[in-house]
C-alpha cells in the first residue's frame, strides 16, 4: 500500500485478516469529538465563545454517550500492540507510529503561528480573532496523550503480556489512589497523574482485545455504567463528562475515576456492537468510505476548530447578528453552520491531507537499542511541547504569555520549539537512513 494509491486501491487491498470495525471505531469517534465541539461553541454577537452545555444544563447527560474521546484511546491501544510486535524494537516502533501523527501536526503549528504572528504585529488580535488565538490549540491536548501512549506502548505491553488482566488493574487502582489523596486528603497537584493513569488504563483495553482477553464485554459496561453513576450521585464529580467553564471539579482536566467508569462503559458498549460492526464494514462501499475517512481523520481533527471560527469569524464580517445561544432560532440555523464548517474543513482537508501521507522512509534495522535514546528525547519534547501549546494558546505571543506545565511556566513560542525538536529527533534519522 504505497504512496499515490486512493481509496479504492487501498480497500482492495485490504487483508482479509484486518479487524475493520476497529477503523470504523477510530473515524466514528474522531467524527463524533469534531460535530460535538461545533455543536458546543455558542458564539454571541459580540465574538464571545461559550458553552451550549453551561447554556442548556439538561443536555449534559447527552456527554455519557457522546464524550468518545475513550474510544479512541481504546483503539489506539490495540493498533499499537499489533504494530509493535509488527516493528520490534523501541526507536523503530516509535518511528513508525509517530511520522504520519506529528508532520501534520507541526504544519498546523506553523501555519498558526505565523498568523498568529501577523495578526497581533498589527494589532488585529481582539473580539472572535483573539477567542481563536487562544482556541485554536486546545484539541492539541489530545495528540500530546496520544504521543505518551505511544511513548508507553512497549513497557505497558510487557505488563500486559506477563499480568493480562493484571496489569490494567494496577492502572485502576493507581487512579482510584490519585482520587483518593485528591478528594479525602487534599493532597495539591496530585489529580494531575490520573493524565497517566486514567488514559493509559483506557489504552491497555486496547492490549486486553488485542489478545482476546475482553470475553463479558456486558460486564464492563455494566460496571462502568453502574460506576459513574455511582460516583456522581455520591461523590464530587459533575455529571458532564466534558469540561465545563468554571466548574471546580471537572471529569476531564484532569481525569478522574468517573471520567474512566465512563470509558469502561463505552468500551463495553462498542464491544457489544463488534458483530453487527464488522458486517457493516464488510460491505464494499462502506469499506471503502472507512479507508478513505481514516487517510484524512487527522488532518480534519487539527483543522476543524479553524473551520468553526472561520464560519463565525464570516458570519460576523458580513454584519449577520448571530442569534443568542440556545434560542430558537440559534437551534434552527444549526444545519446551516454544521454544513458551512464541513463544506470549510473539506477545503481545508483538501489543502494539507498531503502532509498526513507522507511518502513511507525505510526503516533502520530492527532492533532494541537503535536510536533509542534519540527516539526517547525526542517523543518526550515533541508530548511535552504540544501538552504546553495547548494550554499557552497562540495569543500574547508577543507580551509572553505563558501557561504551568507540570511545575514550570511555559510559553507558547517555547512550547512551538520543544515540540519542532522533538520531532526533528524523530524524523531526520530515518531521513537520513533512506537518502
Amino acid at each position: 500500500m504505497g504512496k499515490g494509491l486512493g481509496a479504492r486501491e487501498l480497500a482492495a487491498a485490504t487483508p482479509a485478516t484486518r479487524d475493520r470495525y476497529v477503523d470504523l471505531l477510530r473515524v466514528a469517534s474522531l467524527g463524533v469529538v469534531v460535530l460535538g465541539h461545533w455543536l458546543m461553541a455558542a458564539v454571541t454577537a459580540d465574538g464571545q465563545v461559550g458553552n451550549l452545555l453551561a447554556e442548556v444544563p439538561a443536555l449534559q447527560p447527552l456527554t455519557w454517550v457522546l464524550q468518545v474521546m475513550p474510544v479512541f484511546f481504546f483503539v489506539g491501544g490495540f493498533s499499537h500492540a499489533l504494530a509493535h510486535r509488527s516493528r520490534p524494537g523501541y526507536a523503530v516502533f516509535l518511528r513508525a507510529r509517530l511520522r504520519r501523527l506529528l508532520r501534520p501536526t507541526m504544519v498546523f503549528i506553523a501555519v498558526w503561528g505565523v498568523l498568529a504572528l501577523v495578526v497581533q504585529l498589527l494589532g488585529a488580535d481582539g473580539g472572535l480573532t483573539g477567542v481563536a488565538l487562544r482556541l485554536v490549540t486546545q484539541p492539541l491536548w489530545f495528540i500530546g496523550i496520544y504521543l505518551a501512549m505511544v511513548a508507553f506502548t512497549p513497557p505497558l505491553l510487557k505488563a500486559h503480556e506477563r499480568y493480562g488482566w493484571g496489569a490494567f488493574g494496577g492502572l485502576v487502582a493507581g487512579a482510584v489512589a490519585v482520587d483518593v489523596l485528591r478528594f479525602a486528603a487534599g493532597v495539591p497537584y496530585v489529580e494531575f497523574l490520573n493524565f497517566a493513569f486514567v488514559w493509559l488504563a483506557v489504552h491497555q483495553l486496547g492490549f486486553l482485545r488485542a489478545d482476546g482477553m475482553i470475553r463479558r464485554p456486558e460486564l464492563l459496561a455494566g460496571a462502568g455504567l453502574l460506576g459513574a453513576g455511582l460516583l456522581v450521585a455520591l461523590g464530587p464529580y459533575p455529571l458532564s463528562m466534558v469540561g465545563m467553564p468554571g466548574e471546580q471539579v471537572s471529569n476531564m482536566a484532569p481525569p478522574t475515576l468517573a471520567l474512566l467508569c465512563h470509558g469502561l462503559w463505552l468500551v463495553g458498549a462498542v464491544e457489544l456492537l463488534k458483530g453487527p460492526g464488522a458486517r457493516f464494514t464488510a460491505r464494499a462501499r462502506v469499506w471503502r468510505g472507512v479507508v478513505a475517512a481514516n487517510g484524512i481523520a487527522m488532518t480534519a481533527f487539527l483543522w476543524h476548530l479553524t473551520a468553526m471560527l472561520g464560519v463565525y469569524g464570516a458570519l460576523l464580517a458580513l454584519g449577520v447578528r448571530l442569534p443568542d445561544p440556545a434560542t430558537g432560532t440559534w437551534w434552527a440555523h444549526v444545519p446551516l453552520r454544521l454544513a458551512a464548517a464541513a463544506v470549510l474543513t473539506a477545503l481545508l482537508v483538501a489543502l494539507f491531507r498531503r502532509f498526513e501521507s507522507p511518502t513511507p522512509a525505510t526503516p533502520p534495522p530492527p532492533g532494541p537499542a537503535t536510536g533509542t535514546p534519540l527516539a526517547a528525547l525526542g517523543i518526550t519534547l515533541a508530548l511535552l511541547g504540544v501538552l504546553a501549546l495547548s494550554m499557552t494558546g497562540l495569543g500574547g505571543l508577543l507580551e509572553g504569555h505563558a501557561a504551568t506545565l507540570i511545575a514550570a511556566r511555559v510559553t507558547a513560542p517555547v512550547a512551538v520549539g520543544m515540540a519542532l525538536a522533538g520531532w526533528l529527533l524523530v524524523e531526520r534519522p530515518t531521513a537520513r537512513r533512506s537518502r
